[in-house]
């Protein structure tokens, strides 16, 4: 039997039957793994960082034919090539565009105005949260520290109502340490509209993250312990699966040349121009080494992420790798968290009084 609804002003936003969402993750939130989640209830969304342009349309064209629900593509402004895929996205009348890292106002304008879109922003504070409200969002995606890739400094437990107090109109999702149905159900008590999930949808059959990735990350060994936390990956604070080659890189940043050769050589991999990579140094000067960083990390997570390189490669990986124990099909889980997260609600709701008042 199917779960049952859960209504929330993120399912009433994005049209979704469950208030779920994957967030996109560089190879792995492929077009597969996309509509695996939207035609289970909740929303995939694309990653568009490792894609061109073309690849960029015809994964979208992709996700369509896999799925009628809705879905959206993610957009990290600070990498080459993410303004030309959020144009496409618009293109393409994409119901969602999910920004991060960057200011996306004419894409709020535009996605908007041309076909009523709407826009989910990545955020990790209230300064950035304000700012995206200002650009237009119409709701924000809040990374709490305990997330894979880059979190914030503050925890969820604090993030989430601390947001929702200051910001009460704005549909929220909360992303950073959630797996499973207790963690769906405690970030709607914080205040959340919605939770993405994507360590937890990296580990699923549908994943394109390489096999040994997720027997590893599943394996009964791990914990929430299991991870390392710096910004010597890619030049932003970020949260990977702790590893001697984990440990190695975080421990001392590497020289801006050294740095600026990897990203000359990733960009080579994927394919991106080096006329697309070298604006983007220039226009963004001051930021430079951490532009360069950004992309010279791309060869590592490429060793983990594609070819199981666990050795050699960096993992992004949240601490709720201690929540996974298994690799189910991406429904199954969805409708395990949906029946967890409805079980949880009703005894907690029982063990507070059930909503009686003493007289």
């Amino acid at each position: 039997m199917a779960a049952p609804s859960i209504s929330t002003r993120i399912t009433s936003l994005f049209a979704c039957k469950y208030p779920i969402i994957l967030p996109g993750m560089s190879w792995i939130s492929d077009a597969s793994l996309v509509a695996a989640v939207s035609n289970a209830g909740g929303v995939g969304i694309l990653a568009t960082g490792p894609l061109n342009e073309q690849q960029t349309r015809e994964a979208i064209k992709k996700i369509r034919l896999m799925t009628d629900k809705p879905f959206g593509i993610g957009c990290t402004l600070l990498m080459p090539g993410a303004k030309e895929n959020a144009k496409i996205a618009i293109e393409e009348q994409v119901p969602i565009i999910n920004i991060s890292l960057g200011k996306g106002d004419w894409i709020a304008e535009r996605v908007h105005g041309e076909y009523g879109g709407k826009v989910l922003t990545t955020v990790t504070n209230s300064k950035h949260a304000q700012s995206a409200l200002d650009s237009g969002a119409d709701a924000l995606m809040l990374t709490g520290h305990e997330a894979a890739a880059h979190g914030g400094d503050v925890t969820s437990l604090v993030l989430i109502p601390s947001i929702s107090k200051r910001f009460p109109e704005v549909p929220i999702v909360a992303a950073g340490g959630f797996a499973d149905g207790r963690g769906l159900a405690a970030a709607i008590s914080l205040g959340a509209d919605a939770v993405a999930m994507g360590s937890r949808f990296a580990i699923t059959k549908e994943s394109a993250l390489a096999q040994r990735m997720k027997e590893i990350i599943s394996g009964s060994e791990r914990t929430e312990s299991d991870t390392v936390y710096g910004k010597n990956f890619d030049g932003i604070p970020a949260r990977v699966l702790k590893s001697d080659e984990s440990l190695r890189l975080n421990a001392r940043p590497a020289p801006l040349m050294v740095v600026i050769y990897r990203a000359f050589n990733a960009a080579r991999k994927m394919n991106i121009p080096l006329y697309k990579v070298i604006p983007g140094l220039i226009t963004q000067w001051e930021k430079m080494y951490i532009v360069a960083q950004f992309g010279a990390a791309t060869e590592s997570l490429m060793k983990a992420t594609i070819d199981g390189n666990y050795e050699e490669g960096v993992q992004f990986i949240g601490q709720s790798q201690g929540l996974i124990g298994d690799i189910p099909t991406v429904n199954e889980l969805v409708q395990r968290i949906i029946n967890e997260a409805t079980d949880v609600s009703s005894r907690s709701f029982a063990a507070l009084g059930g909503g009686e008042k003493e007289q």
